[in-house]
Order: structure tokens, then sequence, then C-alpha cells
């Protein structure tokens, strides 16, 4: 079953300015403001190959949630609650920039994810609240460093060096979250390949849970956890992250 989206929210850079627009085929239609106040048009076109597409959103924000799929669990006990972990912000990168590759790094992964990015302001939400939040789903690459992951107190080199959350290409409003194909492939070769209906906690699960202790912001974003068995990247691999009507992030891998 496909996903359409109502809207592709992009963020890009021309001429030294920052603009929001919504992406239609090859051509992007400018925003007046920022999508948290509304998607009305300026009128203007642009082409996308003229323009550098960025991060579609800088968070003040990122949660993300681990162990959040059967396949990615395998023998563990899952966690009963969202198993939540935060990345700052430090680690944004765009479209087509280069995911660093830390010089004393040894195993680091890549990790294909649904991100969800937060449209107004979330407190204490209930189920019933949660849409009404969510401005929409982007997708994401989870970068991690294992050796790092199992020796940090808080993974923070592991989740947190520069350029370690690639977000892109645009924002997808409109679809239905619980049942998207999201695929990773690494030199063209898909390693990861699920659908966000095998997610062991809903998006709503999420939000509820972490906006009990989090009040989250628009633009904030929340990783919702990688399936399957990750896939070690080096210098000179080229990662793809996509997911069902969003469309595909990719970006190489380089020397940090």
């Amino acid at each position: 079953m496909g996903a359409e989206a109502r809207e592709l929210i992009c963020r890009f850079e021309r001429d030294g300015a920052i603009h929001y627009g919504c992406m239609e085929g090859e051509r992007i239609h400018t925003l007046a403001g920022d999508p948290f106040a509304g998607t009305a048009r300026t009128g203007e076109t642009v082409e996308r190959s003229a323009v550098r597409l960025l991060a579609p959103v800088m968070p003040s924000k990122i949660i993300a949630v681990g162990l959040n799929y059967k396949s990615h669990v395998g023998e563990r006990t899952p966690p009963s609650d969202p198993g939540l972990f935060a990345k700052f912000p430090n680690t944004v990168i765009g479209p087509g920039d280069p995911i660093p590759y830390p010089p004393d790094a040894e195993d680091l992964h890549a990790e294909g994810e649904m991100v969800v990015v937060i449209g107004k302001r979330a407190r204490h939400l209930s189920h019933e609240e949660v849409d009404a939040h969510i401005l929409g789903v982007t997708c994401g690459n989870d970068i991690s460093e294992r050796r790092w992951q199992a020796s940090d107190l808080q993974w923070l080199r592991a989740k947190s060096c520069d350029g370690f959350a690639p977000l892109g290409p645009a924002i997808a409003t409109g679809l239905d979250l619980g049942d998207l194909r999201l695929q990773t492939r690494v030199n063209g070769e898909t390693v990861q390949d699920e659908r966000t209906s095998m997610l062991i906690h809903s998006v709503a699960d999420i939000l509820v849970f972490a906006t009990r202790y989090l009040t989250l912001e628009p633009g904030d974003v929340v990783f919702t956890g990688t399936p399957g068995t990750t896939r070690a990247i080096r210098p000179g691999d080229a990662v793809e992250i996509e997911l069902e009507g969003v469309g595909v992030l990719a970006n190489p891998v380089d020397m940090g």
C-alpha cells in the first residue's frame, strides 16, 4: 500500500538566505515564514536543482528511542516503556552533507529511522492529543559508534558527535505513521527494510511517555527506533535512508 504526503516541507538555502518551501516534483514553492506558523505560499517557485537543501528543521531537542522494533531487539527483553535517550543539536546535518567519521572511531553504524517533527508545544499529552501536536515526519539516520556505545556513561560520543543525525530531505505531512516502509541502503545494498507497523511502542505511546517528563517545542524531533541488524559504515560509503511518502535521505561518509 502506498503513502502520499499532503505536503513535503523543505528548508533550503539560496543566495545566502534560508527559506522554507513545499516540494512538488523538481520545483519548490517558497513559503512565507516557517511551517510552524502555517504553510502559506508566496507564489514564487524555484528549481530544486538551483538550491541547496538543508536539514528540514533545526531542533532544540533531539529525543530518540532505543530497542523499538522486534527485529532489532532480537532475544533481548524489550523495555516496558519507550527507552529514551538524547542526541544534541550539533549532530544535525542535511541531505548530501558528509557524515564525519571520527579519526579514532572503529565501529560506526548507520541506523535508518522514521523521525517525528513536533508542530506545537507539547506537555503531558494524552493519546487523543498527539496527532494535533505533530507537524509530520522525515527520514533520520541515528549514526552510532558501537564501541563507544558500550563504554560511554551516557552514549555521549557514541550518539552525539558532530554530524551524527542526518535529517531530510523533507517533512511529510498527512501520512499514516503506523504503516510506512522504512529502508536503509549502503552503497546501493539494502541492509534494513521494515514497516513502521512493527514498532513496539507506537508514535502516540512514545510522545505520551516523553511529554510526561519533557516539554517538546515546535521543531523538536523524535527518532522512533531502527529495525533489524545495522551495518558498519566506512569513509567512502554512500548511505541512503528512504521512508515511504517522504523520499530519500542520502549522505556520503567522510573522514571527520
